[in-house]
């Protein structure tokens, strides 16, 4: 079957309502034949498809084309993917196929896309086969744990209908994978491509395999099967150089005695202080595996599947962070303030430096099993049904050997700091960063070993659900063309455990042991890095090609450092018996094993059941060049929030549990009027939820190592409500052509927003560290939580902070998640796809295919919203004949609120008093600013290109970040705290197909 005749069956369909099933099916048989040509159509086919273009579904143009098609189809308002071949999305990372999308942009790590916002918003929903998955949150599997080799479609769903599932702000992705009835012939597929990591200098094996078939089984009917498996092995590097950004009053940095005007606000300038360089290498290993078994028997009116997906991660990240504190700020005779206020060229006197690595290794399984099947009663009623079981489950075992600067000495009580005046200049990328001291971070007779630190994150999340829809196409209405109704019912069990090693005394960890471990005559006596203990386990690190896109203004000392060995810490157990025998002497001694000193953290454990029952009503109308679904949703959900009261005497848990029960209505209107044959207008109107994260609802307090910051939840939250519109013309043109406006609006009825209040906590006297003083909140009254968060100033220090602490008053700044007032998202999409066949000769083989978004936020607070650009661009300029294909794309978005709150910004803001205070707005120095980061304004090129070298075989190449663009991040005042950057990756491979 060709897609002449394909298009021909949507025309001639009863409603839209069959669409996307044929095409479905018709895609599925095209993507697996070898070749694809339209063929001539027979009279009679002429004369049925004299208006209907036809699509050849094979290349770029092809892939586009196909997309356009299910868009036009659609009852609802939708953008797609389409592979270009089998186990070929136009690129190697859904998300990164995404971005593409008109009102689409994504998140990124380690260069590589991992999560999506759609119009701005990025509570989204991931389905596969249009079932809910399971990640380690709330809205499904990561997009990059997802190989896209499986899927022949990825669809992203704008205006919800009632049938759907609930739980997107911004709009559902559903992927598509293939359905072994569909195929039309014995399918075999393989794809081996090479990743090469420039950071790195890694190349990654990435291999995909699938294969499928179908047998007729006579009158038993037939059967289909196809079997996926993936497999990738990447190694990444990320280079991270930030700092801490305050502000403090203006200074003569001339030295001719008069203070110098900043223009800054509030007559303050802004400070870097805290420089840290970050250099991170992350190495994973994902294999998945998908196999979809089908049966129908001869009468066609059964279809039963079952589909199994798995997919398997392992790997982990090492790091070193080489952080620089403390020291004020001295003035050189080059010092300047820019526009913003910010001071350049300086010295920061009485700097210490504190090396650390760390090492985390993280195993992930999860799945997406189904069974279920569609039942034709009649021709015109179909009742389906299915049970699903999604899990994912994580284990994350994290590390860190850290380093103190005390100058060597004898066992003394009195250990010595040893600090250096650090001098930043400003100019092209990262500042240049240089000691007086050249050997802060090299030489052994300054760096002691100060504290191993061990944890163990598990988190297990299981969803089941149950659905049963029923579908009638004729209840005898001439405008009700189809009636559907149906009910869903779910129930999720979500833990979350941590484990941390706690040796001294059964219940202390190995903090600042350097200062608190005392040998037999009651002296500290650290170790030193060249110790015989620690010599083998130690390295120099300086990378090459450090910051090789961002550029360095001059030398930089903090990026050459001896540093404990990151491939070592992987390793826990030696890990864990080089401490012990640094330690064997002094108070601190370790017995037994690490397991036998691991302590189950209670005060951390977090158990959420969730229960739902939905049930839907939906009517499909159609009014000559008019058509419309519309109907409703409603949803029961009954939540149960559990933490750890009490461990009785066996060690068994006495839980304390929390309940919430709330109920929504969700109407929905999809409206479209085909205005001509060519151009459709569309309305739709819904109202949509989004239940809270799982971290959300635990009141389960999770506090750092420091002791200085925690996060908490609350079961009593409510979840996001929002009331959409969208209006959108859609112009279809020659040979695939479209030109589309849409504009669209959301109210968000209920915010969650975060609150933060300063936390007594006994604790705080002996474990607290106070190294970072600036970000330790004091208490008015020891043992006394309060509602105000409070630091210390400039002027009073660390010495004040530690005086604090010995008196119990200070605490830990813990963020808490609370309903918030409402806010709204408007903005406009414009997109434009054009094969430009009507060039002469080689010209013709040009393409290109744009959009624009502008989407405008606001908060309660008046701040915009989350990770929301004002701004976002995309384009694909691409060239192809029947064996070449070239493609050259382009993403671009403006500057966006990345977070709030942000630890080392957090008293920057517009009003400029240097305090953080953004929860009460009645407060002294309220600022509903502070502490904003935003990401700048960055565009990305990426490239592609294949060569067909006969109907079996295909050699492929792309790049990623082609011209090495890095990410600045800002403050409110628009003052650069932090560069990012990350590989760039080139791939190259070949794929068969048989």
């Amino acid at each position: 079957m060709k897609l002449n005749q394909i298009s021909a069956m949507f025309s001639h369909a009863k409603s839209r309502r069959n669409n996307r099933t044929l095409f479905g099916a018709a895609l599925t048989a095209l993507l697996s034949m070898p070749v694809v040509a339209a063929e001539p159509a027979t009279d009679a086919q002429q004369s049925d498809t004299s208006e209907i273009e036809v699509i050849t579904v094979k290349g770029i143009f092809g892939s586009l084309k196909a997309a356009n098609l299910i868009k036009r189809t659609d009852d609802r308002i939708v953008d797609a993917i389409v592979a270009e071949d089998i186990g070929k999305l136009p690129d190697n990372n859904i998300a990164e196929a995404l971005q593409r999308v008109t009102g689409v942009s994504i998140g990124t790590d380690f260069g590589v896309g991992e999560s999506v916002t759609i119009r701005g918003v990025s509570e989204n929903l991931i389905l596969l086969n249009g079932r809910s998955t399971a990640g380690s949150g709330r809205g499904g599997i990561g997009l990059d744990d997802f190989p896209s080799s499986f899927l022949k479609t990825v669809e992203v769903i704008k205006s919800p209908t009632p049938d759907m599932i609930e739980g997107a702000l911004g709009g559902t992705i559903n992927m598509e994978t293939i359905r072994p009835l569909e195929l039309t012939e014995p399918l075999v597929a393989i794809t081996l491509d090479g990743e090469y990591s420039d950071k790195t200098e890694n190349t990654a094996p990435n291999l995909s395999l699938g294969i499928g078939h179908n047998w007729d089984l006579g009158d038993a009917g037939t059967f289909g099967a196809s079997a996926n498996i993936a497999y990738l092995d990447r190694e990444l590097r990320r280079d991270e150089y930030f700092n801490k950004v305050d502000l403090q009053d203006n200074i003569d940095i001339d030295g001719n005695g008069t203070v110098d005007d900043s223009g800054g606000p509030n007559g303050k300038y802004l400070r870097r202080t805290q420089t840290t360089v970050e250099q991170k290498t992350e190495q994973r290993e994902r294999t998945a595996y998908g196999i979809s078994l089908q049966w129908a028997p001869v009468s066609e009116e059964v279809n039963i599947y079952l589909d199994l997906n798995a997919t398997k991660l392992d790997g982990g990240q090492s790091a070193y962070s080489i952080l620089d504190v403390g020291g004020s700020s001295v003035a050189r005779s080059d010092s300047y303030y820019d526009g913003n206020g910010q001071l350049h060229n300086y010295d920061l006197d009485g700097v210490l430096v504190i090396p650390k690595t760390w090492s985390d290794f993280t195993t992930s399984d999860t799945t997406s099993n189904a069974i279920g099947g569609d039942w034709f009663i009649t021709d015109d009623i179909e009742l389906s049904a299915e049970y699903s079981l999604s899990t994912s489950k994580e284990k994350q075992t994290a590390n860190e050997f850290n380093l103190r600067p005390i100058e060597r000495t004898d066992p003394t009580l009195d250990l010595v700091t040893h600090t250096s005046t650090g001098s930043s200049t400003t100019g092209n990328g990262i500042p240049a960063y240089m000691y007086a001291d050249p050997g802060m971070l090299t030489n052994p007779d300054n760096l002691v070993f100060r504290e191993f630190f061990h944890k163990t994150l598990e988190t297990d999340n299981e969803e089941q659900a149950l659905r049963f829809d029923l579908k009638i196409s004729d209840v005898g209405v001439d405008w009700i063309s189809a009636v559907k109704v149906g009910v869903r019912f779910t129930e999720r069990d979500f833990t979350a455990n941590r484990y941390d090693l706690k040796p001294v005394n059964g219940n202390t960890t190995l903090k600042d042991s350097y200062k608190k471990a005392v040998n037999a005559d009651g002296l500290y006596s650290p170790i030193w890095t060249d110790n015989p203990l620690l010599t083998d386990s130690f390295k120099t690190v300086n990378m090459s090609n450090s910051f090789d896109q961002t550029g360095i203004a001059g030398l930089n000392d903090m990026l050459t450092y001896n540093v404990y060995d990151s491939d070592l810490l992987q390793n826990t157990e030696a890990t864990y018996a080089l401490v012990q025998q640094i330690l064997q002497d002094t108070s601190y001694a370790m017995t037994g094993s690490l397991a036998d000193n691991i302590v189950e953290d209670n005060g951390a454990y977090k158990e959420i059941n969730e229960k739902t029952g939905a049930i839907y009503a939906q009517l499909h109308l159609e009014f000559d060049e008019l058509t419309a679904v519309f109907g409703g949703r409603y949803i029961q959900t009954e939540l149960e929030s559990s933490v750890v009261a009490s461990v009785d005497a066996n060690g068994n848990r006495m839980l304390e549990t929390g309940k919430n029960d709330y109920s929504d209505f969700l109407p929905s209107l999809n409206v479209t009027y085909t205005l001509t044959d060519e151009t459709l207008i569309r309305f739709a109107a819904a109202k949509v939820m989004r239940r809270a994260n799982f971290s959300e609802l635990s009141p389960a307090l999770s506090i750092d190592n420091s002791l200085v910051t925690g996060t908490q939840g609350s079961y009593q939250l409510e979840p996001y409500r929002v009331t959409q519109y969208d209006l959108s013309v859609e112009h279809y043109f020659d040979n695939g052509g479209i030109i589309s406006a849409a504009l669209f609006y959301k109210d968000v009825n209920s915010f969650t927003q975060t609150d933060s209040s300063c936390l007594a906590d006994p604790s705080t006297i002996e474990g607290q560290n106070t190294t970072e003083w600036s970000n330790v909140c004091l208490l008015d009254t020891a043992g006394q939580s309060q509602g105000n968060v409070n630091f210390a100033t400039e002027a009073q220090g660390l010495g004040y902070v530690n005086a604090e602490k010995s008196a119990g008053r200070t605490g830990i700044v813990v963020d808490t998640d609370v309903n918030g007032g409402s806010g709204e998202v408007r903005g406009l999409e414009l997109a434009y796809q054009q094969q430009l066949t009507f060039l002469p000769g080689f010209w013709a083989g040009f393409g290109v295919n744009a959009n624009y978004t502008y989407a405008d936020s606001e908060q309660p607070d008046g701040n915009p919203l989350l990770n929301i650009s004002k701004n976002t661009a995309n384009g694909q300029l691409y060239w192809e004949n029947e064996q070449l294909q070239f493609r050259l794309a382009y993403n671009w978005r403006d500057r966006y609120l990345y977070s709030q709150a942000e630890k080392r910004v957090q008293t920057v803001g517009t009003l400029g008093y240097n305090v953080f205070n953004q929860n009460d707005p009645t407060a002294d120095n309220f600022d509903a600013t502070v502490g904003n980061n935003y990401r700048e304004a960055r565009g990305q090129f990426d490239f592609s290109a294949s060569w067909d070298i006969n109907e079996h075989f295909t050699l492929v190449g792309n790049v990623v970040n082609l011209t090495g663009e890095p990410i600045e991040y800002t403050t409110e005042l628009g003052s650069v705290w932090k560069y990012s950057e990350s590989d760039r990756r080139y791939t190259f491979g070949v794929r068969a197909k048989f």
